[in-house]
């Protein structure tokens, strides 16, 4: 049972790293450049907490699997909070875009028979 705590707090962490990055890169949009210094330190700081985090989850996940549910999940929340927050254009090919990445987080994660193993 202990593997199976240690694995599901791995996916914690990965989620968290997902949510890091989705921070970072939307503050990232408002640091004009980095000429705003408030977004400019939340973006380096969020970008650091991801960072850290995916290699905690990696201690007890295959890179394989966590690499791509961390970036993929980070690029479809961005666009999806781009669309949703800051009225960005949505359009067909965006949204099957999306829908492919989201697809093929959940193929590997079906791959890895759930777990990361």
């Amino acid at each position: 049972m202990g593997g199976l705590i240690e694995t599901s707090y791995a996916w914690l962490l990965v989620g968290l790293a997902v949510i890091a990055e989705i921070t970072a890169a939307l503050a990232l949009r408002f640091s004009n450049g980095f000429t705003k210094p408030l977004p400019a330190v939340l973006a380096l700081a969020a970008f650091g907490s991801a960072f850290y985090l995916v290699s905690l989850a990696l201690v007890n996940l295959p890179v394989s699997t966590v690499y791509p549910v961390w970036a993929g999940g980070g690029t479809a929340g961005v666009a999806l909070l781009g669309i949703l927050m800051l009225k960005e254009r949505a359009g067909l090919w965006k949204g099957i875009g999306v829908m492919l990445i989201v697809l093929g987080i959940v193929m590997l994660n079906l791959a890895a028979g759930g777990h990361g193993a």
